[in-house]
């Protein structure tokens, strides 16, 4: 890194620097790209299986092997962000895996889409935590959790655009929607390489940059400090238990709707989408939003907000595993869904504020592994209290106490250094 990319010495630290929103606006399409074209295979289940016939277990297992993998591999993944320059790892992630999603299309056999979604897992293990870092090391000040959550609103998109692999599967073929998205991937990749670009460093940090420009990082190293902080300890349980819940209401929740309620599974699909999604999004804008605001009167806003979001979402989820109303059952998970989200706006930036920014990507990809590990378990524990004859209810009831939990842990996690969330 040269000087020239430093910020002078003279110079005030700025609380929002040049590039600082393009950033986002860059990373907002690649985010999309990256949650669609993983999710898509979902939706063409049955033009898939046209072409390569296979057994419900071995689909099963075509999706959740990319989970395996990503989750995995996101801890080591982070650490490359950390090590080397954020925005390269950001652009050789969206060519790998646009370039893989590119081959999918061209896959005949089982065993080569099983090896295309595991390598695709790789891939994208590689984007969330370089790109969450690169926002934060952009957004210093009071804009750190609207950037992020922006840049969370973009994964939305890519979420809730899955059915669009379904729908040119169903008019046209399931290879050209690979083949379509992979060839979008590869050509932003290049415009990524001449416009996204890592952000300048710090004033107070650059003695230390001149001093150690040659020091390099450690995984073990990173590992160890990030797993000194009892605060990230305290995160990490939080995020996992958070995990559990997430998969275990948002998996059923179609399900739930079609029994409890009597409504088709087009409708049920619809009710468990389609008032979800924009839920969502605007939670994350509006949790990042009021966070930032509350964080220069209170330095622990964005540790609080999302604590508050849980506590609101309790309840709104028991409502809604007892009503016998469609429209208030709802109403309550979309409020769920709109809390809930202010932590997707904020995770990042409370790692900002109880682990060395230096660790930032390795610690979310940390995060990562645990929620995806735990998640999973959460879905098949849900499966087998419901072989049990638990019904969802019940369920969705002790989901709300978990959020609970997670919510206490939140509140006890306590900031390494309280300029670090001010970017000083």
């Amino acid at each position: 890194m040269s000087l020239a990319t430093v910020v002078p010495v003279t110079a005030p630290a700025p609380k929002l620097l040049s590039g600082a929103w393009l950033t986002v606006a860059l990373l907002c399409v690649v985010g999309c790209l990256n949650y669609l074209d993983r999710t898509m295979i979902a939706t063409m289940r049955e033009s898939v299986l046209q072409d390569i016939p296979m057994t419900n277990a071995q689909f099963g297992l075509v999706t959740s092997v990319f989970l395996f993998v990503y989750g995995l591999l996101s801890p080591i993944a982070g650490f490359l962000a950390d090590r080397f320059n954020r925005s390269k790892v950001i652009i050789v992630s969206l060519l790998v895996w646009s370039i893989i999603t590119l081959l999918t299309g061209q896959v005949k056999t089982y065993e080569q889409l099983l090896i295309s979604r595991a390598l695709m897992g790789i891939s994208e293990a590689c984007y969330i935590p370089a790109a969450l870092a690169l926002i934060v090391d952009y957004h210093r000040g009071t804009t750190r959790s609207f950037a992020t959550g922006i840049h969370i609103a973009g994964i939305t998109v890519g979420q809730s655009l899955g059915f669009v692999g379904g729908w040119i599967a169903e008019k046209y073929d399931w290879t050209l929607a690979f083949s379509l998205f992979g060839v979008i991937g590869i050509v932003y990749s290049a415009v990524l390489f001449f416009t996204l670009k890592d952000a300048p460093k710090r004033v107070a940090e650059i003695p230390s940059v001149i001093e150690k420009q040659e020091e390099k990082l450690h995984f073990g190293k990173a590992v160890q400090h990030i797993f000194h902080s009892r605060s990230f300890i305290l995160t990490l349980i939080y995020f996992s238990l958070l995990g559990i819940v997430g998969w275990m209401i948002m998996g059923w929740l179609p399900t739930y709707y079609k029994e409890h309620f009597g409504v088709t599974q087009a409708a049920a699909g619809l009710y468990a989408t389609a008032y979800i999604y924009p839920a969502a999004m605007i939670g994350v804008m509006v949790g990042g939003f009021l966070a930032d605001r509350w964080s220069v009167k209170n330095k622990r806003a964005r540790i609080l907000l999302p604590a508050i979001g849980l506590m609101i979402a309790a309840p709104f989820i028991f409502m809604a595993s007892h009503t016998n109303v469609l429209a208030v059952a709802i109403i309550c998970f979309m409020i769920f869904v709109f809390t809930r989200s202010f932590t997707d706006a904020n995770l990042m930036p409370v790692l900002c504020m109880i682990i060395n920014t230096k660790y930032l990507a390795t610690a979310y990809g940390v995060l990562n592994l645990f929620a995806c590990i735990i998640g999973g378990l959460g879905i098949y524990a849900a499966g087998l209290l419901r072989d049990s004859k638990i019904n969802l209810s019940t369920i969705f009831q002790f989901a709300a106490l978990i959020m609970i939990i997670s919510a206490v842990l939140l509140y006890l996690v306590k900031p390494k250094n309280m300029e670090s969330q001010q970017g000083v």
